[in-house]
């Protein structure tokens, strides 16, 4: 009798087993969530792009108007066009007939108050406001700051320049002129006044000879100096000068005639230089150069 509890016991353990087999069947397995992929991300240059505004169209550039270049060719004329074509800058010639009286008009004053060529107007002037300019020299150092060109930065480079470009503002040109008036234009012959020019243009000759011994240039360098000079030796047999007694101021001379700038600038208005003078005698004309009163 006593095995009896025993059996039921066991019975109800087996029950129970069984119980749980059936539980555990009916539990699913767990199954991980499969993550989605991301899409790369666009790279920042892409990302900036795109978040750029699209550019504005650029106007193309308008090129540069012609610098007015009032001139009759006389060595003082030739200094701005040797420059004018040694920078290649575009420019429209407008003649000044200095025979006829022509700078001596109104207009022309506004712009050259003393009444000499050449004069230049620029239009594309500093600030871009147009800009007259007289004087050969200020106008030499004017288109030498513009351009960059011919007309150093430095200062003491500078200096050289000016030293020998105001040598033939003050010198050079002045008694070349008053010695070719009185060895070719005054109305009667002066011995005094032809000696005293003469012989002060073979001392500025002399001057000039020496600076260049062992340069090819003024300053060192072709600048606006070797320009100004260079119409002004043109004519030197017309000043009683032989160059032959000057070797560095012979040598110069012909290195500089042979620069095609120069040589293009010699020759602008040769045409009109050397064409017979209309409605006026050449004695008229004489008188309009050569014997100018206060205006």
């Amino acid at each position: 009798m006593a095995a009896a509890p025993s059996r039921k016991k066991s019975s109800r353990v087996s029950a129970a087993a069984a119980r749980s087999s059936v539980k555990s069947a009916k539990t699913p397995i767990s199954k991980k969530p499969v993550a989605k992929a991301k899409p790369a991300p666009a790279p920042k240059a892409a990302v900036k792009a795109a978040s750029k505004p699209a550019p504005k169209s650029i106007p193309a550039a308008r090129p540069p108007k012609p610098i007015e270049f009032y001139y009759w060719p006389t060595p003082n004329g030739w200094k701005v066009s040797i420059m004018l074509e040694e920078c290649g800058i575009p420019y429209e010639t407008k003649t000044v007939n200095i025979g006829r009286g022509e700078q001596f008009l109104p207009d022309y004053l506004k712009i050259s108050p003393n009444s000499r060529i050449p004069a230049i107007v620029d239009q594309d002037g500093p600030g871009g406001k147009a800009i007259s300019v007289f004087e050969s020299g200020a106008i030499l150092q004017y288109l030498g700051r513009k351009t960059g060109k011919f007309y150093p930065a430095d200062e003491r480079a500078r200096v050289e320049v000016d030293e020998w470009l105001f040598w033939q503002v003050a010198g050079l040109g002045p008694m070349v002129g008053q010695a070719n008036h009185f060895r070719q234009f005054a109305p009667e012959s002066i011995p005094y006044a032809i000696e005293r020019y003469t012989h002060e243009v073979a001392r500025l000759y002399a001057v000039m000879d020496r600076r260049l011994t062992g340069r090819d240039y003024l300053a060192g360098k072709y600048s606006v100096a070797d320009m100004a000079c260079y119409g002004w030796i043109v004519p030197h047999q017309q000043q009683g000068i032989n160059l032959a007694n000057y070797p560095g101021v012979k040598a110069w001379f012909e290195r500089m005639g042979e620069r095609p700038g120069v040589q293009r600038g010699i020759a602008v208005g040769r045409d009109i230089r050397s064409a017979p003078i209309d409605l006026r005698s050449a004695q008229d004309s004489r008188r309009v150069l050569m014997n100018q009163k206060p205006r």
